[in-house]
């Protein structure tokens, strides 16, 4: 099973950019892929990109495609999550999960999640 902790999330102003990463450890397997999605307070978790461990394709889906780019470091066992045009409809809790495919509607291995706040 993978494990997966976030980082990168904080308090940024309306416009700005950020970078999360998920650090992934345990067994990777390399069909596999992993997940971001977001949960802002009182709604429901939404997808917001995935990429695939091996080959590198990627899904985006929701209100961030266009402003977001997923990338993966095989090396470090990374998957980063570049966030720009940031607005306060983006504030919620991000978290990376790993999947089968990108395809995939059954992500688990839940990380514990980053706080992104974004200031108007």
């Amino acid at each position: 099973q993978v494990q997966l902790v976030e980082s990168g999330g904080g308090l940024v102003q309306a416009g700005d950019s950020l970078r999360l990463s998920c650090a992934a450890s345990g067994r990777i397997v390399s069909s596999s892929a992993i997940g971001w999605f977001r949960q802002a307070p009182g709604k429901e978790r939404e997808f917001v990109a995935a990429i695939n461990w091996g080959g590198g394709s990627t899904r985006y889906e929701g209100s961030m495609k266009g402003r977001v780019t997923i990338s993966r470091d095989n090396a470090k066992n990374t998957v980063d999550l570049q966030m720009n045009s940031l607005n306060p409809e983006d504030t919620a809790i991000y978290y990376c999960a790993s999947g089968p495919n990108i395809l995939s509607r059954a992500f688990g291995s839940w990380g514990q999640g980053t706080q992104v706040t974004v200031s108007s």
